[in-house]
């Protein structure tokens, strides 16, 4: 009877632990929605989590959908840390237009999640109150547990590590809390495809010549036409 128990006891602790490993090492389902950022060190592709933050995910693909990272930067790269992208109402050189301002100008309420931050992860950079997130946001380049569930994830990197990883080699200055690059790293342009779209290949290659066209055409006329 005493083994039978002891044998039942060590099955339940068993199945529990398995089960809550599975639990812990579960991953979000990506949407079909995929968006690249092209800039000088190569792109980065990443996809979205819309079963975690709905309202995050609708907000930055929106600021994709209006080219509103065009010309933006990375302003901080933390090797093992973080690669933050800047606020695009001050860190983009070509100007924005109405419609790109008013977006740009929303803070979504902090969608926290049990989400861990680990390498190649996105999560929304904010100020002090839990609702301040615009459209900065930080690429993790390693395992931040301190962050869980203090900043909204809400997708994670699918192609580019091996251009997180130059960013990475990039000489760094430090100013206060932030490590950052001493030069700019630059998103040209942004274009973004649906997975299930069979032509995809084909409309990709097609919007993300027209978009870096559309950047270039823009950066002429800053400098050209600018005081």
């Amino acid at each position: 009877m005493a083994t039978s128990i002891r044998c039942g006891f060590f099955l339940f602790v068993f199945l529990f632990s398995f089960h809550t490993a599975i639990a812990f090492s579960h991953e979000p389902e990506l949407g079909s929605a995929r968006v690249v950022f092209q800039t000088n060190y190569g792109d980065i592709e990443f996809g979205f989590y819309p079963s975690v933050a709905p309202k995050t995910v609708d907000h930055i693909f929106k600021l994709v959908r209006l080219g509103c990272y065009n010309t933006n930067h990375f302003f901080r790269v933390d090797k093992g840390f973080v690669a933050q992208v800047a606020d695009v109402m001050g860190g983009r050189t070509a100007p924005m237009n109405l419609e790109q301002k008013l977006e740009s100008e929303k803070t979504i309420v902090g969608e926290f999640s049990n989400v861990k931050h680990v390498r190649g992860i996105l999560s929304m950079g904010r100020y002090s109150d839990p609702d301040s997130a615009g459209s900065s946001f930080s690429i993790l380049l390693g395992n931040a547990p301190h962050l869980d569930g203090q900043y909204a994830i809400f997708g994670k990197v699918t192609k580019g590590d091996e251009t997180l990883k130059k960013l990475e080699q990039l000489p760094t200055r430090t100013e206060g809390i932030f490590v950052m690059p001493t030069e700019r790293i630059t998103i040209h342009s942004t274009y973004y495809y649906d997975t299930k779209v069979d032509s995809c290949e084909r409309e990709k290659d097609i919007l993300r010549r027209r978009l870096s066209e559309s950047a270039r055409e823009i950066e002429k006329w800053r400098i050209n036409c600018l005081p």
